[in-house]
């Protein structure tokens, strides 16, 4: 029997396969979980811990004990709606002040507090410059092109970038969950992690944004945030801007 095999097929299943090669060597290498410094390790115990991240709408962040972990943690007390981004992207974000980085690796345990659907979300920033130029994961329920995705927000509406991604996130009611976030300068690595600290759920490889802030949040869901550590290399010499709570909505895209 001739069978012909299409190039075109095999072209991307070598691909993907390598996308996903290159995430867990590049994470499991001794570069990525040993060398790279300690830049952030927060656990939110410390009494000035809000101190260091700057919310989009201060009064939708606290921090507070919680039965379902024990110790303090960062709490998303739902939409932050007062800030009007630029551009359609989410509302309720902290970024971390002070620490401007290009390589990096963020570990962090998450709890969402949103009852299930599709959108069902939270998400990590990276790379913010400005609140027109970043990038962020979707960390949603269900995907479709506006869900569970990588995104970048480069002067426009938020848009995937998103080569390889194992479907929607599995959030199970009432329990934390823990997220590995991978980014490598160099090639453009972007990796995401979910529970299995192993295998990436999401890969991308975009080189547009090489600098920048990193932060939690959601685009408008509750959520619960804790044991926060960061690994990379700090960059001098940029000044990013962070967003505006009163920023009017004039250019806000429906």
């Amino acid at each position: 029997m001739n069978t012909r095999l299409d190039p075109t097929l095999i072209l991307r299943q070598l691909l993907a396969g390598a996308a996903l090669l290159t995430a867990n060597g590049f994470c499991e290498t001794g570069l990525f979980a040993q060398e790279l410094p300690l830049i952030h390790q927060d656990n939110f115990e410390a009494d000035d811990a809000l101190a260091k991240w700057f919310p989009t709408q201060a009064d939708k962040w606290k921090i507070t004990d919680t039965k379902s972990k024990s110790g303090k943690v960062l709490h998303l007390l739902g939409s932050s709606s007062a800030y009007k981004p630029p551009f359609r992207s989410p509302h309720s974000i902290t970024l971390l002040k002070g620490k401007v980085v290009g390589d990096f690796v963020l570990t962090a345990k998450v709890q969402t507090l949103q009852t299930a659907r599709g959108h069902r979300d939270m998400c990590l920033f990276f790379g913010w410059q400005d609140p027109s130029h970043f990038y962020y994961v979707h960390l949603g329920e269900k995907p479709d092109p506006n869900s569970s995705q990588i995104f970048i927000v480069k002067d426009a509406p938020r848009t995937p970038i998103t080569e390889t991604n194992a479907g929607g996130i599995p959030w199970k009611d009432g329990r934390w969950h823990d997220v590995k976030l991978v980014r490598n300068i160099k090639d453009g690595l972007i990796a995401v992690y979910f529970d299995d600290m192993q295998t990436p759920v999401k890969v991308a490889h975009d080189k547009t944004f090489q600098w920048g802030l990193l932060g939690l949040g959601s685009f408008d869901d509750l959520g619960q945030w804790d044991d926060v550590v960061i690994r990379g290399v700090t960059i001098t010499g940029q000044k990013p801007v962070l967003p505006n709570p009163k920023r009017a909505a004039s250019t806000q895209q429906k």
